[in-house]
């Protein structure tokens, strides 16, 4: 018998009084999911930011009712570009008094043998996935390291440890994502600064069902040990986790969100 999903966590204050910035965290994925969570777990302020302005409007609203949390603000952002990920930051140091935590969630997937694959969808992958968290860590970690103190948590995956067919692209973005956490999160530390990543295997939402066949999907989440794929808010405890104090000696780890069997 398959067991049942876990009924939901509520919230224990491990953000208490902090304030926090997401990337990509509009719509129902992970990124909305740590959103919540983190205001469920007593975050001050937050600010989320997306590419597309609608959605980004409705995410701010529904934090809002959802959580009771009324400093939650939306900035658009692409962080393939320079100039929108400065201004990011920018805005959200102004808006949250300063943001003592960052989630670099955007990531882009997509399915693809490597003899089909252009330079234009390995590029892309990598710009938004890798680049992008590159982008979003070098402009944030200034403001911190002048704090002495700051938190931030990339989305990597599995992915960056074990093969997959259709998958190089995102495969290697992941592993980057991992090899810039592990380095920069030492440059970093030497100014009170802690940098860690999360490796969720398989957590479905509607952009990965628009990225992947469902059979594929299906066929993933039945190699689980529970059997099924995890639910985003998994995730996302695990980022809250990281996020708070009781990670305080936890610097350069990648923690896998997964089930698989050994």
């Amino acid at each position: 018998m398959k067991p049942a999903i876990p009924e939901y966590v509520q919230g224990h204050g491990l953000l208490a009084g902090q304030s926090v910035l997401i990337t990509a965290a509009a719509g129902g994925g992970i990124g909305f999911a740590a959103a919540r969570r983190a205001a469920e777990e007593g975050c001050r302020a937050l600010m989320i930011s997306d590419i597309h302005p609608q959605r980004l409007e409705t995410a701010v609203a529904q934090l809002r009712e959802q959580t009771g949390l009324q400093e939650v603000y939306g900035q658009l952002c692409d962080v393939t570009q320079e100039e929108q990920v400065q201004a990011l930051i920018a805005k959200a140091e102004e808006r949250l008094n300063g943001a003592d935590v960052l989630i670099n969630n955007a990531g882009l997937g997509g399915s693809r043998r490597v003899v089909d694959m252009t330079d234009a969808e390995w590029s892309r992958v990598l710009d938004i996935t890798l680049t992008g968290t590159f982008r979003m860590t070098r402009a944030m970690l200034p403001a911190m390291q002048r704090r002495g103190k700051g938190v931030i948590v990339n989305n990597a995956s599995v992915l960056g440890w074990r093969a997959q067919k259709e998958q190089a692209h995102y495969a290697a973005a992941k592993a980057g994502v991992m090899a810039l956490t592990r380095c920069s999160a030492l440059e970093a530390a030497e100014y009170g600064v802690r940098i860690n990543a999360v490796a969720p295997s398989i957590a479905l939402h509607d952009f990965l069902r628009k990225a992947a066949p469902q059979d594929l999907l299906d066929h993933l989440a039945s190699r689980e040990a529970f059997g099924r794929a995890a639910e985003v808010w998994e995730v996302a405890n695990v980022m809250m986790f990281l996020a708070s104090d009781y990670a305080s000696y936890m610097v350069g780890e990648v923690v896998p969100v997964s089930s698989q069997h050994a």
